[in-house]
């Protein structure tokens, strides 16, 4: 058996006026997701439990099979796996955004979506000016980088009360009241601080004021958590597999599950990804694995920018170079699924990440046949298809 699972990440959305009523699913043009309702079963899934952040590492650890309530610990660590950091027991990872912060005002929370190189050069300079913290500044992808706290000679007051709060979900709102709180807020406040100094007139800074770009203003940090553990996936469900993305965290959660990680040159994390390079990288790897995942940031990516017309030329771009190659692929094996499920809605009206129920499509061998014409949110809604628990839609993919 071959199976596939497609990640639209925060493709679920809201209908919109503009669209006539419709959300950015609805309205997009896909052949293919529309093709594999009718050959299968829409429903829905929550995969975001109540008392859990609407984010994208509760709702993909969930989407992946794994139960968040049980099994998330921070989306920091996550992301720490990617780089293939191992935290030992007392270290703590955190997330550290490269931000543009305003007169207290978050006014964009990727400092203009900031170069790699642009970014490892402030992390150096974070790293030189505080290396007896006991602290490590680890660049990552653009904004996206980390803060390892180690714990061999020092012992972190953080714990499960300590509250931070991502910065996609600050844009343009004053972000005064949302800094860090709680147990070891004011180590955190003093990094975010200090950083704000160094961050000034440095030269990265400078060129990026001369091009009309946004500068990075200082370190946002949040989703901090220890190492956690997970049951590989293959002893868990007995399915080899590989994941497709161009995003830590998704990395770190394939990491941690034992998938490998496939490189795509040309794949961003944005909406300028290459489309059809993953597309193709999945026909390639399926060749030789059990099961592919491939994760899109796109939606997610058009919806944080409030983006209505971004975000529906990135679903279309997956349903026609990504899901369209690969499940005209799989009609010709004998035995194959295919999963499309969003991980949580990021409605664009207001750029950030929600709690609620996605849609999800899936079809192949042994997979019932219902009335579902097309894939949507309202089809998903109105289907008897429900997973209210989000993690046990992966059991029925695999398993049913």
């Amino acid at each position: 058996m071959k199976y596939v699972i497609v990640i639209p990440d925060g493709a679920a959305d809201e209908p919109q006026e503009a669209l006539g009523g419709k959300t950015p699913i609805a309205a997009a043009k896909t052949p293919a997701m529309d093709s594999i309702a009718q050959a299968g079963i829409v429903g829905d899934a929550n995969h975001v439990p109540a008392d859990l952040p609407a984010g994208s590492a509760v709702a993909n650890m969930s989407l992946l099979g794994y139960d968040p309530t049980t099994a998330f610990t921070g989306r920091a660590p996550i992301e720490a796996a990617a780089q293939g950091i191992v935290l030992k027991k007392d270290d703590w990872a955190i997330r550290c955004n490269l931000v543009t912060i305003e007169d207290q005002v978050m006014r964009d929370f990727t400092a203009g979506h900031i170069s790699t190189a642009e970014a490892s050069a402030l992390l150096e300079t974070l790293n030189n000016a505080m290396d007896s913290e006991g602290i490590e500044w680890i660049p990552g992808v653009s904004y996206r980088n980390l803060l390892i706290c180690k714990g061999t000679s020092n012992t972190w007051p953080f714990d499960s009360d300590t509250r931070t709060t991502p910065p996609h979900d600050l844009t343009d709102r004053k972000v005064i009241d949302d800094y860090p709180r709680g147990a070891g807020n004011d180590f955190l406040n003093r990094m975010m601080r200090e950083s704000v100094t160094l961050f000034n007139d440095h030269p990265v800074n400078q060129r990026r004021k001369k091009a009309g770009e946004r500068p990075a203003t200082n370190v946002w940090l949040w989703g901090q958590g220890r190492r956690p553990h997970l049951q590989s996936f293959t002893d868990k469900f007995g399915v080899h597999g590989a994941m497709i993305t161009a995003v830590d965290l998704l990395r770190g959660l394939a990491e941690l599950i034992g998938w490998h990680n496939v490189h795509v040159p040309g794949a961003t994390g944005y909406t300028d990804t290459d489309y059809a390079a993953k597309g193709q990288a999945a026909l390639e790897t399926l060749q030789t694995t059990d099961l592919v995942c491939v994760h899109v940031e796109a939606p997610d990516e058009a919806s944080h920018e409030g983006d209505l017309e971004k975000k529906i030329a990135a679903i279309e771009e997956i349903d026609e170079k990504i899901i369209g190659p690969l499940y005209e692929a799989l009609i010709a094996v004998e035995k194959f699924r295919i999963l499309i499920c969003p991980d949580h809605p990021t409605p664009v009206r207001t750029k950030t990440h929600s709690h609620g129920c996605v849609p999800f499509t899936m079809a192949g061998s042994g997979i019932p046949v219902d009335a579902s014409c097309v894939y949507d949110e309202s089809s998903g809604g109105a289907s008897e298809n429900h997973f209210s628990a989000g993690h046990t839609l992966m059991k029925y993919f695999i398993e049913h």
